[in-house]
Order: C-alpha cells, then sequence, then structure tokens
C-alpha cells in the first residue's frame, strides 16, 4: 500500500505554532456550518514512499506536547483534564467539515487538533481557527455494502488514535479495501507516515473484525483491541493485539477464550493500570447455558506482557449470571473499567449493574466487592478520585461514589435525561453529549454540569450530528467534538 499525502500549503510545526493554515481537505465556518464533504478523498493528491522507524529510532528535536494525547486524556483512561481555566457559558468557535465522520475523540497536540475520519484520513487542525495545517489519507475504507452487517459507512478509522511524544508520531489504525487492518504512525508535524504495519487478525476473520477501541501506549507498545460488528454477524473472537511503536519486531496478542465473540470493542480501549498491566472489559460469549465451563467472556480482564513476550490473562472478574447475560447480550463490554481511589475497580455494561471491584484481586466469577443496578451504560466512563462517570444510554449520565474496602456504590446524581454520551471532567464542571442513537445527522447537544449536583450551567446545541457514543477533548479554554461531518470547536471549556 502507498500513502497519499497532500498538502495545502507547505506547513511544518513552526508554521503550526504560529497558528497559520492553508486551505483545502475541509470546509471550516466559524458560524453555521456549510455543505458536508461528499466524502471523497481530498483533491491535489500526490503518491510518496512509505517510511519505518528503526527499532528504537525517534525523531530528531523537541516534539510538542500534548495537552489531549489520547482517549481520555491519559493512559489511566481518567478523562480528567488539569489547569483549565474555569468553564464558562457556551457558544461555538468553529466548524471543520472533513471527509468523513469522526467517531474517536479528537487529539490536542501542541496549537493542533487531531482527527482521523472514517474515510481513512488524518487531519492535524489549528486549534484557533479548524483550518487544515495538514492531512493525510492513508487508504480507501471499506464500504458498508461489502461487510456481512455493521452500522457505520464507509468503515475506515473508527478508534481514537494516540500521541507519542517521545517518538513525534500520531498513530491511527485504518480500515482499508481488502479488510486490512493497517497501524499507522503519521508525523505530527507534517502528515509524513513513518510506519506502516499490517496487523493480522488474531482470530483469522478479518472482515468480521472491528477496531473500535481507542489505541494504548504501554512499555513502547501501541496496543489495538478488535471487536465484531454491529450484529455479531459470523465467526469473530475479541482480541488485543501490540505492536512495538518502531512498526517492526514482533507482534504479541491476546484473545477471549471462547469459541466466539468475546468482543474487546468498548471505545475507551485498554486502561493501563498499576505496573503496566492492561484492564479491560469482554463482551457475550459462545456459552450461553448455566452450569457449562467459564468461556472468559462477559468479563473484566487484567493482562500483563510477561519478559518472554507474551500477552497473558493475570486476573479477571465475571458475574455470577454470565452464561444468562451472553444469552440475552447484557454483558459488562460495552465500557471498559475505571480505576479509582481507595484501590477500586468499578464496571457497569449492559445489564444496568455496576460492581465495585478490588484492584487488587478482581474476585473471579461472582465474587465483586458490592454490585447495585444503576443504568444501562455504553460508551466510557471517567473518573475521578473515587467518584465515576458513567454513561448512561437512558435516564442520564451518572456520578456514582464507589469504595471497595467498604463494600459501597451510591449514585450521587444522574445528569440530564437525554445525556447519553460519554463524560469528561475539566475546568470545574463534567461535560456529556447528547447523540441520536439510530444514527441520523440531526443534531445533538453539549451539556457542561455542575459536579456538585449534575445541575446544567450550560449547554449548546450542536447542529451536525454526533456519533454513537459521542465524546469530547478539553484543552486551554476549549471542548472539541467528533461529529459525523468533522469537528466543532466549543468556547467555554
Amino acid at each position: 500500500m502507498r500513502a497519499v499525502i497532500w498538502r495545502t500549503a507547505l506547513i511544518g510545526v513552526a508554521c503550526a505554532v504560529a497558528a497559520c493554515s492553508g486551505g483545502g481537505g475541509g470546509d471550516v465556518t466559524g458560524g453555521a456550518p456549510g455543505t458536508a464533504s461528499s466524502g471523497t478523498a481530498p483533491p491535489g493528491a500526490a503518491s510518496l514512499p512509505l517510511k519505518t522507524l528503526g527499532p528504537g529510532a525517534s525523531s530528531s528535536g523537541a516534539n510538542p506536547a500534548a495537552a489531549w494525547p489520547t482517549r481520555n486524556q491519559n493512559a489511566a483512561r481518567t478523562g480528567v483534564a488539569v489547569g483549565l481555566p474555569a468553564a464558562g457559558p457556551l457558544t461555538q468557535r468553529w466548524t471543520a467539515h472533513l471527509d468523513g465522520a469522526v467517531y474517536g475523540q479528537p487529539l490536542v497536540v501542541g496549537t493542533m487538533v487531531i482527527a482521523a475520519t472514517e474515510n481513512d484520513t488524518v487531519y492535524a487542525l489549528d486549534s484557533s481557527s479548524g483550518k487544515v495545517v495538514w492531512h493525510t489519507h492513508v487508504g480507501t475504507p471499506v464500504p458498508l455494502s461489502s461487510l456481512p452487517c455493521g452500522n457505520i459507512d464507509p468503515l475506515g478509522i473508527t478508534g481514537t488514535p494516540v500521541y507519542d511524544q517521545g517518538n513525534g508520531l500520531v498513530y491511527a489504525v485504518a480500515e482499508t479495501t481488502g479488510f486490512h487492518h493497517v497501524l499507522f504512525g503519521l508525523a505530527v508535524s507534517n502528515g509524513a507516515v513513518k510506519v506502516e504495519r499490517d496487523i493480522p487478525a488474531p482470530d483469522g476473520h478479518p472482515r468480521n473484525d472491528q477496531q473500535r477501541p481507542a489505541l494504548t501506549i504501554a512499555g513502547g507498545r501501541v496496543y489495538v483491541a478488535f471487536g465484531g460488528l454491529a450484529g455479531d454477524c459470523e465467526q469473530y473472537i475479541g482480541s488485543v493485539v501490540g505492536i512495538p511503536l518502531s512498526g517492526g519486531g514482533k507482534l504479541v496478542s491476546w484473545h477471549t477464550p471462547t469459541s466466539r465473540e468475546g468482543a474487546v470493542w468498548g471505545t475507551g480501549g485498554p486502561v493501563v493500570g498499576p505496573g503496566g498491566d492492561l484492564w479491560l472489559s469482554t463482551g457475550n460469549g459462545a456459552t450461553i447455558t448455566p452450569g457449562q465451563p467459564y468461556d472468559g467472556s462477559d468479563s473484566v480482564v487484567r493482562l500483563r506482557l510477561t519478559p518472554d513476550q507474551r500477552l497473558v490473562r493475570v486476573d479477571f472478574f465475571a458475574p455470577a449470571t454470565w452464561a444468562q447475560e451472553n444469552a440475552t447480550d447484557a454483558d459488562l463490554g460495552s465500557t471498559q473499567p475505571v480505576l479509582a481511589a481507595g484501590g477500586s475497580t468499578f464496571i457497569m455494561g449492559k445489564s444496568s449493574t455496576g460492581y465495585v471491584l478490588s484492584t487488587t484481586s478482581l474476585g473471579g466469577i461472582g465474587h465483586p466487592r458490592a454490585a447495585q443496578r444503576i443504568c444501562h451504560a455504553y460508551g466510557a466512563a471517567s473518573v475521578d478520585g473515587s467518584t465515576v462517570y458513567e454513561p448512561c444510554m437512558s435516564g442520564g449520565m451518572a456520578a456514582i461514589a464507589v469504595n471497595a474496602t467498604q463494600r459501597k456504590i451510591r449514585v450521587l446524581w444522574r445528569g440530564p435525561s437525554d445525556a447519553n454520551g460519554s463524560p469528561v471532567v475539566g475546568g470545574g464542571a463534567v461535560w456529556v453529549t447528547h447523540y441520536n442513537f439510530s444514527g441520523s445527522d440531526s443534531g445533538g447537544t453539549l451539556y457542561q454540569l455542575d459536579p456538585a449536583d449534575g445541575a446544567v450551567k450550560s449547554r449548546l446545541e450542536i447542529s451536525d450530528g454526533l456519533p454513537h457514543f459521542s465524546s469530547l477533548s478539553l484543552a486551554g479554554g476549549t471542548a472539541f467534538l467528533g461529529t459525523l461531518k468533522g469537528v466543532v470547536a466549543v468556547n467555554g471549556a
């Protein structure tokens, strides 16, 4: 595969810092959005050869720091941005219409907003104006008509990318023609492709796999998780693959020990916990009859990379009712676990039951520290100390106090009844969106909530549709939202 890189001008990091930008590749407005892009590749393409960094290589010179380098701001996926100005009234700053939908959270690196689209294009936008600094089209996405099921058309880059300041690369996984899942590492300075690595499907069924979870960097590797397509059609098994940051070298992988499904699909992506272990959730599996052997599905899983380079499960939790939940598609896989203060781990999935676990010993099958019915949760949770903010499908997001030592769960408040997005925290506020779960491009809402009681401090209607499990990034007094047409920036964060 050849990467195709378009430039709207010869722009580097220096120009980005000066807030200059070129036109083309996106429709940027400061008020009402303009016409959406057709979804085709931007004009003016020029083919460039791919390059791969050698083992341990890094780019020369200082690379820009990032206010939001990964999903939920950090590898622990807390979703908390520190050092922000006090939140204020919300107003739209700019709208950038790109060449496809942006399902992941935008990253904020230096003075640029990095967004990846379902048209397999990665964009760097000027954070002040939304103008395109650079954009790189890495492949041709897969049309929904060629897939056995699903709900994204076309299917390109879905999982939130991740930025590594050490080598100055933004990593993203694109699904491309032929059902390939390809890891790309792009120079944040100009979008040049420095790393390209095809990721063989651990389950042997790449056509049926979808890469939806956010990418994670830990221990010199990029970790990429896979589930199935919406509808759970045909044969697949959930998995996680680790690729060296250089793009070369040995891959490590783990898959759910079931004969079918067991997706790793929560949008938050694997959480990096104590000692560098990976924490994730798995979806419903093949076994649906109580009394049959446990198949590794419907669970919280802790993975560790061993000295001999194997990714192994070292601890897990599953509800006592895991088989029944498999049978009714009511598993834990719809969110990621969060690691709260006091050695507490919390998970809440499709069944509406939230579980507090001990971070040092998850409890195996049927032994949580506490359990309580709260809401059906879909998306990515955030955590600030011992307070967890969960994305509830109905009834509004939930702020929940958890304590594994005291075996307690307490719902502190619920957000607006339609606030079903994935919350984040910053500037003395909790931020959450409302999106249309039907997937229609009918707009959405951004809420700014009081963390004490969930009262609405400010709200803003977003005219562009928001994707499933919508979330946002916070940096420098601005909120950045991925939309079904591109990115929206909002003042007041």
